[in-house]
């Protein structure tokens, strides 16, 4: 017990994925939120391997470097799990209980749905609201991970000199830094239901979020890392050349038409292909805006292409738009890197609750 709920203040938050670690440390005065540094390094390829990570050293070193660039002085970190490696379910218990008995009562459930042996997951749970059938019930998330998936971002962690204090999963991190989009969203409200199409470099997640909470999510293998390796074979560089090339620009006049549009084309599809998903497992659930976010959120025009393909009002994720920025942040660096922030905005998140 006790990983995905603790609580604790001025945690940076580590978002550790596939192609780079990103850092970023949130403060706040008054009801203002204020971003005083932020880091992103990117992974070499052995770092991770499926998904998982494959080489601790190499991601500790690169936590080390985000920490020096940022130049932040906190050493504790919010880290999150991805939603492929947890297992959450809303479970029902007595209303009456007492917070040892409720503990209780969860370990006795999660025995029935957890699909390993408890003393090899991690496992914490949050009382969430009455039950809406049944007053006399509470609705209770319970939420399992593997304990290496857990155990690798810690170890991470320690090599490179902070200390993990929140565990946290990667949707609820997403939903967190959700709350931060309501002014930038038409017509946000109660009642309202957005997609947030998180694509990244190897992995494409959709976040339904229905009265701020998340409702369903889906991932699925698409990402940046499939334009990259475009460029490589196209061109004849490195991986690194053409991971260079896309983000600096100078590639050949064909490179728009003959790889970019055709990169843009088929991430519109797989968001529309997720989408689908939803719709098929939701009862007359129509969805009222997407928020792209993911590296793949700032390529130019990406966000017309996905709104023509779904005739859905889509915008490009900033949760930073009403913050303040101190003297170590520069403001157009900081614009182009938000969409790919938000899971690490949603992490420094924690250092509110």
């Amino acid at each position: 017990m006790g990983w995905f709920n603790q609580k604790q203040n001025a945690v940076l938050g580590l978002d550790i994925s596939t192609a780079a670690v990103k850092l970023l440390e949130l403060s706040k005065v008054g009801t203002r939120y204020r971003v005083e540094s932020y880091a992103v390094v990117p992974l070499t390829q052995e770092a991770f391997v499926d998904k998982n990570i494959a080489n601790t050293d190499i991601i500790a070193e690169a936590i080390s470097v985000a920490t020096k660039q940022s130049g932040t002085k906190l050493r504790e970190a919010c880290v999150a799990v991805s939603g492929s490696a947890v297992m959450s379910k809303v479970i029902t218990i007595p209303a009456n209980m007492g917070d040892s008995e409720i503990e209780d009562q969860v370990l006795d459930e999660a025995s029935q749905y957890v699909p390993y042996a408890l003393d090899e997951v991690n496992l914490d749970f949050e009382v969430q609201r009455v039950n809406e059938a049944n007053p006399l019930l509470l609705d209770v998330l319970l939420v399992a991970s593997r304990k290496e998936n857990v155990n690798d971002r810690v170890e991470a962690l320690t090599k490179a000199g902070l200390k993990t204090r929140i565990v946290d999963v990667e949707a609820f991190a997403i939903e967190n830094a959700f709350t931060l989009l309501a002014d930038q969203l038409e017509g946000f409200g109660e009642g309202k239901t957005y997609a947030i199409a998180d694509v990244g470099a190897t992995m494409a997640t959709l976040n339904i979020v229905h009265d701020g909470r998340t409702v369903y999510t889906r991932e699925q293998g698409f990402g940046g890392k499939q334009l990259t390796e475009e460029i490589q074979r196209r061109y004849g560089f490195s991986y690194e050349e053409a991971g260079l090339a896309k983000k600096r620009g100078g590639l050949p006049e064909s490179y728009i038409v003959d790889v970019l549009e055709p990169f843009k084309k088929a991430m519109a599809q797989q968001i529309s292909r997720s989408m689908q998903f939803f719709i098929s497992s939701s009862a007359n659930r129509s969805v009222d805006g997407i928020v792209l976010a993911g590296g793949c959120a700032s390529i130019p025009g990406i966000d017309s292409i996905v709104e023509q393909t779904l005739g859905i009002t889509v915008y490009t994720a900033n949760p930073f738009i009403s913050m303040a920025l101190s003297n170590k942040v520069k403001p157009q660096a900081l614009s182009a890197d938000a969409p790919a922030l938000m899971l690490a905005c949603g992490l420094a998140l924690r250092s509110f609750d």
